[in-house]
């Protein structure tokens, strides 16, 4: 096992708050390669001489390395703990970076984007790194994950302007050799607060976690098809006006420029209700803060259908924001209460791919249903159907861990 193992005491303690700390700003200065790739696109199309859909290819690629990588490196950390992973996603994000910026054609520049800074770079940053703050906190466990899944927002937030900034000063190879430099430099000092191994993956916690607490009636196989049906469902049904409300605005006569102010609230909001979605998450539980997000971004779709003017977009987006944010954290907590600790890092990943394929699929059908009808309306009634489903599968599950407490008492 590497690193020193920890003591129970450091539980909820001190040192697990300064871990948290560290593992935000690791997922904030990893994600950037979930934003570069974006923010360099007009780049690298004229660089490359490439259409449009050619130039969308290294994201593409890096949406999809990055859902695997949840996975592959989530089984990663439930067998060797975070240290190892996340040092060598620091030297992966500098090296891809690196090779990037050399990149002679658009399909290098996608490889190296894909497998080297997502797959083994960035994914290490997100799924992985909420399933290890996980093991740290049991008081205030929603809190600590929902701080720690804020990061990918903050990456969002900070990233973009920044990139724009030097690949309009420097140039995007240029930037991207600092980009990686800057990775390796500021997170491998990170890594040394993560060197301590969690209480649950001792040998005596390991023993004493390999049955969790399951739902009556339902084996861990089902429930976690269930988890990843609603984390596509509600992923594809909050695409809509994430990927598609500058292209909206634009289509109102509002401009795209006000379609990105409206990103940049709905996002700002995100970070609110993340956080604040970890303190109602600490008193009710995972399922039940899936539901009421769920329900609550229902209620901002249906806003959306209902209110098109600049001011009210305006508002709507800021709700959407703060009712959503805090769904794909609840997965987590799900996990957590209803597997084996030492599983988590597993489980976690394949649920938060699943919510990131369903923001692929979404941003996908909102685009063909748009092209079908000529109108944005239907694409929102898309994914209030889904919502619809994601909620379905929240009330369910809650009924029958409601049972399963009532056993408990009984």
């Amino acid at each position: 096992m590497t690193g020193t193992l920890a003591r129970e005491s450091e539980v909820d303690g001190a040192y697990a708050w300064v871990r948290l700390a560290a593992s935000v700003l690791l997922c904030t200065i990893g994600g950037v390669a979930m934003w570069s790739v974006v923010v360099t696109l007009p780049a690298i199309q004229a660089e490359f001489g490439v259409d449009r859909g050619s130039a969308a290819l290294p994201y593409t690629i890096t949406m999809i390395c990055t859902a695997a990588g949840n996975v592959i490196m989530g089984r990663v950390i439930d067998r060797y703990g975070i240290l190892r992973p996340v040092l060598g996603a620091s030297v992966m994000l500098c090296l891809g970076y690196l090779a990037a910026s050399q990149s002679q054609s658009i399909l290098q520049f996608a490889l190296a984007s894909g497998l080297l800074m997502a797959l083994f770079g960035c994914s290490v940053t997100f799924g992985p790194l909420m399933a290890d703050v996980s093991h740290w906190f049991v008081r205030r466990r929603g809190i600590a994950v929902s701080i720690c899944a804020s990061g990918s927002y903050l990456a969002g937030t900070i990233w973009p302007p920044v990139v724009q900034h030097f690949n309009s000063t420097y140039g995007w190879r240029a930037t991207h050799m600092g980009i990686g430099l800057f990775c390796l430099a500021t997170m491998l000092p990170l890594t040394l607060f993560l060197r301590r191994s969690p209480v649950s993956h001792t040998p005596a916690s390991k023993a004493a976690a390999r049955t969790g607490q399951p739902i009556p009636g339902l084996s861990p196989g089902v429930l976690q098809v269930l988890l990843i049906v609603a984390g596509v469902a509600c992923c594809t049904a909050m695409a809509m006006p994430q990927v598609h409300i500058v292209a909206y605005c634009g289509d109102l006569g509002y401009g795209p420029a006000r379609g990105a102010e409206m990103l940049s609230v709905m996002l700002a909001f995100g970070i609110v209700s993340r956080v604040g979605s970890g303190f109602i998450a600490d008193r009710i539980g995972g399922l039940r803060t899936l539901l009421l997000g769920s329900v609550a971004q229902a209620v901002a779709l249906a806003l959306y259908m209902a209110f098109n003017g600049l001011t009210s977009l305006y508002v709507v987006s800021a709700l959407f924001g703060l009712f959503q944010g805090g769904i794909v954290p609840s997965y987590a907590l799900i996990v957590r209460e209803f597997f084996p600790a030492k599983e988590a890092g597993t489980r976690i990943g394949m649920v938060l791919t699943a919510t990131m394929l369903g923001m692929a699929l979404g941003g996908w059908m909102s685009g063909v249903i748009f092209d079908a009808t000529g109108s944005y309306r239907a694409a929102f009634g898309n994914g209030l159907a889904f919502n619809v489903l994601n909620a379905g599968i929240a009330i369910w599950l809650l009924s029958k861990s409601m049972r399963r407490q009532q056993m408990a008492v009984a």
